[in-house]
């Protein structure tokens, strides 16, 4: 399934690219630029529109600036950026990722701006363009054609005054960005970008320092460890942050089962307790169920756990993969007994897998470890 759309029917690509968000644009410049035909803009832009998938839709309206831009890239370069909206807001903090009808700009900047003797114009239109709509995709093909002058100058903004630039600084060259090429740099080069990001005060750039460590760990667990222990010992950041960033980078580790990883974040990889009473609840289900299931845990010293729970999708050729899911982290001390009950809906139009009959099951994992497993049969 297209990411953008659902399978309730909603479609993203709609949403973000349509009429109105076009004439928007068009409306950006046409004020900063009188002679900017905006209606043939519009039109152009609109012409097979709907027909197309939502990257293709930025690659769309970026071609369409082609003809509605200065021939020369430093003019058009600076026509961007007195069209751009007035920045983000800089008191939110997180959680504003920006206007998509913007997208399309960086795509004009990669097509257009990508040669060295552009670099300079490309990478400050980029800059500002990032304040109204992060440009992490667009900054790495100037990362992959000019690493080490592309790089210098994100080391400089690591340390910028406006967060979504900093921000910038880690998604841009995170190792796996959703939706994006693959960087031809090594994963470990931004390392020290995030050395200076780890510290800020922002939880939109903690939160992309977090999910860049945690694409790391996925080939360098061992050095995703050593930065946390340095980042501790440091003490840049309060430790409340530095706990979350931590949870949050090694949480691939986590799921499976990673004793050093567990260990740093305080988890004794061989706790000393007694599960008992797993139970589910019905083990005949169809798509639009929920899953079920109870057990009780006995501690036999003060232990810290953290409680998870791996179901065994059936796949379309028949064989299983495993998906773990989180359900809660428990402090329990010696001698002490809690129960617990889950709830797993089986969503039968889910954007990520579909699901497929036959014999599933869920296993318990606690602290990295599984502690017991239970069949069920998805019926059609």
């Amino acid at each position: 399934m297209s990411p953008s759309t659902t399978g309730s029917g909603f479609s993203l690509k709609d949403q973000l690219f349509n009429r109105d968000r076009i004439d928007f644009l068009s409306g950006l410049f046409a004020a900063s630029a009188p002679n900017f035909d905006r209606q043939a803009f519009t039109r152009q832009c609109m012409r097979g529109l709907k027909d197309l998938e939502l990257k293709q839709r930025i690659a769309h309206i970026a071609g369409v600036l082609d003809k509605h831009l200065a021939a020369d890239f430093p003019t058009a370069a600076k026509q961007i950026r007195e069209a751009l909206p007035p920045p983000l807001d800089p008191k939110r903090k997180d959680d504003d990722f920006g206007d998509f009808i913007l997208a399309p700009l960086g795509e004009y900047v990669v097509r257009n701006g990508l040669e060295q003797k552009q670099l300079r114009h490309s990478l400050r239109t980029l800059k500002a363009i990032t304040m109204r709509f992060s440009m992490e995709d667009a900054i790495r093909a100037f990362i992959d054609a000019h690493p080490e002058a592309t790089l210098t100058e994100l080391s400089k903004w690591s340390s910028d005054a406006n967060y979504h630039v900093r921000r910038l600084v880690s998604e841009g060259t995170r190792p796996k960005l959703p939706w994006s090429r693959r960087l031809s740099i090594d994963v470990t080069k931004p390392l020290p970008f995030l050395d200076t990001l780890h510290a800020d005060p922002t939880r939109y750039v903690t939160r992309s320092v977090a999910n860049h460590l945690n694409d790391i760990s996925k080939s360098h667990p061992e050095l995703v460890l050593q930065s946390l222990r340095n980042w501790k010992s440091a003490n840049k950041q309060s430790s409340h942050e530095l706990d979350w960033i931590s949870r949050h980078a090694l949480r691939t580790l986590v799921k499976q089962g990673h004793s050093p990883a567990l260990r740093f974040l305080g988890y004794r990889d061989s706790p000393k307790i007694e599960v008992f009473d797993l139970e589910l609840k019905k083990s005949d289900l169809r798509p639009g169920d929920s899953i079920e299931f109870s057990f009780s845990i006995n501690a036999e010293r003060t232990e810290a756990l953290m409680i998870d729970y791996v179901i065994d999708f059936v796949k379309a050729n028949g064989t299983t993969a495993p998906k773990v899911h989180k359900l809660k982290r428990v402090s329990m001390n010696q001698g002490e007994t809690v129960s617990l009950t889950k709830r797993h809906r089986l969503h039968a139009n889910a954007t990520t897998y579909k699901l497929y009959p036959g014999r599933h099951s869920i296993t318990l994992q606690i602290n990295g470890k599984p502690y017991g497993t239970r069949p069920f049969e998805l019926l059609s």
